[in-house]
C-alpha cells in the first residue's frame, strides 16, 4: 500500500477515526493491527519476517538487561546475546537481499555459471525495521542494565512495525518512538496535531506527486535513451534526479511524520536543506540524518571514531560509506556511490588536517563563499548519484562518457513534455528552494500559518490552494496509477 495510492487515502482515516473512538487501552493493539494489514498489502507471507525479528530482538533485550544485573562487572554474557541477535537479524537481511547477488559474484570469480536456488523478491523495508531493531537492542546493551527492556510484546512490536514509518524511516530509536507508544493510552485528541500532521502529509505529497514524479518523467527518458543525448541534456537529467530522489524520498518521511502526527507521535526530522549544504560534511548532517546517526553511533564509534588518529578516522569513514552503499542495496554501483562519499569525506578530513596544522581558523562565509560552496558541494553529490541512479557501475561510466561527447540527436525539447508542465515543475522546484531557504533562515512557516496574524480566512486560502494545487499538479502516471518511491527498494 503505496502512500500516494487511494487505498492508503481510505486506509488512514479508518484508522485513525476507530483509533479515538476505541477505549484507550485498545490503542496500541488497533495500531499494531492495522500496521501488519498496511505491510502485508504487499507480501503477506514477509509478515513473518518483521515478526520473527521482533520476536527475536524483545527476546533479546530482556536477556541483555537479566544478565547485567546477574553479572554487572561482566559484559561477556550479555555481549553474546548482542552478537546473537545481530547475526540471526543479519542473516536473514543478507539472505533476502544480498544472496543472490554474492552468488552471481562468486559465480564471476569462478569463472562459472551458478544457478540461485531461491527466487524472491526483497521484502520491503527489511534494511529499514532491520536497523531499528537492531539499535533497540544495542541501546539495552550499552544502558549496562539502566535502560529498561520493553516486557510488553505488543508495543514492541507496534515500535518495530508502526506503519507511518515501516517501510522507508526514519530510522527511530527506541528513546523516541517506544517511549511516546508507551504513552498513546493517555494521549487526547488534540486538534493542533491533527491539523499540523495534514499540513506535512500535504506538503509530502507535493513534493512526491508534483516535483519528484513530474521530474520521472524527464530523467527517465534521457537516461533510457542516453546515447542519443549530449553533455546538456544528461546534465540536467542527473541534476533533475537529485532534485526528484530528494523530494521522492523526503516527501515520503514528511508524509511518514504527518502521518504519524494524527496519532499523537513525532518522528524525527530526516532530512534538513540537504542542498543547502555548504560541504560534504555538512550534507550527510542534513541527508538521511537516521541512518547517518545510526552508522555514527553503532558502526563509526564502536570501529574507534576519530580517537585513534587521521589514518585511522579516515579509514573508519571510508568503511562506513561502503557500509552505507551495500545498506542501500546489493549491487556494485550502490559500493562504487558509497566509495565515491567515503572518498569525499576523506579529502574533507585531510583539508581540515591541513588548515589546522597551518593555524588556519574558520571566518565567518560571505553569501558569494557560502554560495559557491553550495554549488560545489551539490555538483560532487550529484556525480555520485550518477552511479546510485544507473543499474551498474559499467552504465554510470557510460553515462560519464556520453557525456564528454558532443555527439546528440536529441534534444530536451524531444521529452513529451509539455511548456507548461516545464513552467510547473520549475516554479515548484522554486517554491521547495524558497521553503527550505526560510528553514534554513530560522522561519517557521507553519507556526506563521497556524498563528492569528495570519487569519482565519487568509490561512484557509493557503490551505485550500496547496490542495487543488496538488490535486491539479500533481503526476499520478498512466491512467492515474501511483508511482512507487524509489527507497522502498532498500
Amino acid at each position: 500500500m503505496l502512500f500516494n495510492s487511494v487505498q492508503f487515502l481510505i486506509f488512514l482515516p479508518i484508522v485513525a477515526i476507530l483509533y479515538y473512538l476505541i477505549p484507550r487501552r485498545a490503542r496500541c493493539v488497533w495500531l499494531l493491527v492495522a500496521s501488519y494489514y498496511f505491510y502485508m498489502c504487499w507480501n503477506p507471507k514477509y509478515a513473518i519476517l518483521i515478526a520473527l525479528s521482533t520476536v527475536i530482538t524483545y527476546v533479546s533485550g530482556i536477556g541483555i538487561e537479566t544478565l547485567w544485573k546477574k553479572h554487572p562487572d561482566n559484559s561477556i554474557y550479555a555481549k553474546s546475546v548482542v552478537a546473537a541477535s545481530f547475526a540471526a537479524n543479519l542473516g536473514i537481511l543478507v539472505f533476502f537481499k544480498y544472496f543472490n547477488w554474492l552468488l552471481a559474484i562468486a559465480g564471476t570469480a569462478l569463472h562459472i555459471s551458478i544457478e540461485s536456488p531461491f527466487s524472491f523478491v526483497l521484502p520491503v523495508g527489511i534494511s529499514f525495521y532491520t536497523f531499528q531493531a537492531l539499535g533497540y537492542t544495542v541501546d539495552i546493551y550499552r544502558g549496562r542494565g539502566k535502560v529498561k527492556a520493553e516486557r510488553n510484546l505488543v508495543l514492541y512490536a507496534l515500535f518495530v512495525s508502526f506503519f507511518p514509518q515501516l517501510v522507508a524511516g526514519p530510522i527511530e530509536r527506541s528513546g523516541n518512538l517506544l517511549t511516546q507508544i508507551e504513552q498513546v493510552k493517555d494521549k487526547k485528541m488534540d486538534y493542533g496535531e491533527l491539523r499540523d500532521g495534514l499540513c506535512l502529509m500535504l506538503y509530502g505529497f507535493f513534493l512526491k506527486l508534483v516535483i519528484a514524479d513530474r521530474a520521472a518523467i524527464v530523467v527517465d527518458y534521457v537516461l533510457d535513451g542516453y546515447t542519443y543525448f549530449g553533455f546538456v541534456e544528461l546534465s540536467v537529467a542527473f541534476i533533475l534526479f537529485a532534485i526528484q530522489i530528494l523530494c521522492d524520498f523526503h516527501g515520503y518521511t514528511v508524509i511518514a511524520r504527518g502521518a504519524a502526527q494524527i496519532f499523537g507521535i513525532r518522528l524525527m526530522d530526516n532530512f534538513r536543506q540537504p542542498y543547502l549544504a555548504t560541504s560534504i560534511r555538512d550534507f550527510w548532517r542534513r541527508w538521511h540524518i537516521s541512518l547517518t546517526s545510526w552508522f555514527t553511533d553503532y558502526l563509526y564509534i564502536p570501529l574507534g571514531g576519530s580517537r585513534k588518529g587521521t589514518v585511522r578516522k579516515m579509514l573508519n569513514t571510508l568503511i562506513v560509506f561502503l557500509v552505507s552503499g551495500l545498506w542501500h542495496g546489493a549491487g556494485g554501483h550502490f559500493v562504487m556511490w558509497g566509495i565515491l562519499h567515503g572518498i569525499y569525506q576523506n579529502l574533507s578530513i585531510l583539508l581540515q588536517s591541513v588548515k589546522d596544522r597551518l593555524g588556519f581558523k574558520d571566518k565567518k562565509m560571505s553569501f558569494g563563499i557560502r554560495l559557491l560552496k553550495t554549488v560545489f558541494t551539490f555538483l560532487i553529490v550529484d556525480v555520485a548519484w550518477i552511479f546510485f541512479r544507473a543499474e551498474s557501475i559499467g552504465l554510470a561510466l557510460a553515462y560519464l562518457r556520453q557525456m564528454t561527447t558532443a555527439y546528440q540527436k536529441n534534444s530536451l525539447l524531444d521529452v513529451s513534455f509539455a511548456w507548461f508542465d516545464w513552467l510547473i515543475l520549475l516554479v515548484a522546484i522554486g517554491i521547495m528552494f524558497a521553503v527550505d531557504i526560510l528553514h534554513e533562515k530560522g522561519y517557521k512557516i507553519r507556526q506563521w500559518i497556524y498563528s492569528t496574524d495570519c487569519g482565519l480566512g487568509f490561512r484557509w486560502i493557503i490551505y485550500m490552494t496547496a490542495f487543488w494545487s496538488v490535486l491539479l499538479f500533481g503526476v499520478y502516471g498512466v491512467a492515474y496509477d501511483e508511482s512507487q518511491f524509489i527507497y522502498f527498494q532498500f
